[in-house]
């Protein structure tokens, strides 16, 4: 996926409401960014794992492309 898609798409879904520990996981990156820190760390564990098993999807291929999605759900 190219950048300004990547960009795209997690704009789209930042935008979303959101349950607490979204947020909480939002504003721990922001925070990291900010004072040029490692975020990872700041994450829970279940944060990390969810983290490490979209990566792997994303390693194995199992990704839907961003335009796919939208067209799903009429945006």
């Amino acid at each position: 996926m190219e950048h300004e898609a990547i960009k795209s798409d997690l704009i789209d879904w930042g935008t979303k409401p959101a349950d607490e520990e979204i947020n909480e996981y939002h504003k721990a990156v922001k925070d990291a960014v900010a004072a040029q820190d490692d975020w990872w760390i700041n994450l829970t564990d279940d944060q990390k794992s969810e983290t490490e098993r979209g990566l792997k999807d994303v390693d194995e291929g199992r990704v839907t492309p961003h335009n796919i999605v939208k067209g799903k759900y009429g945006l």
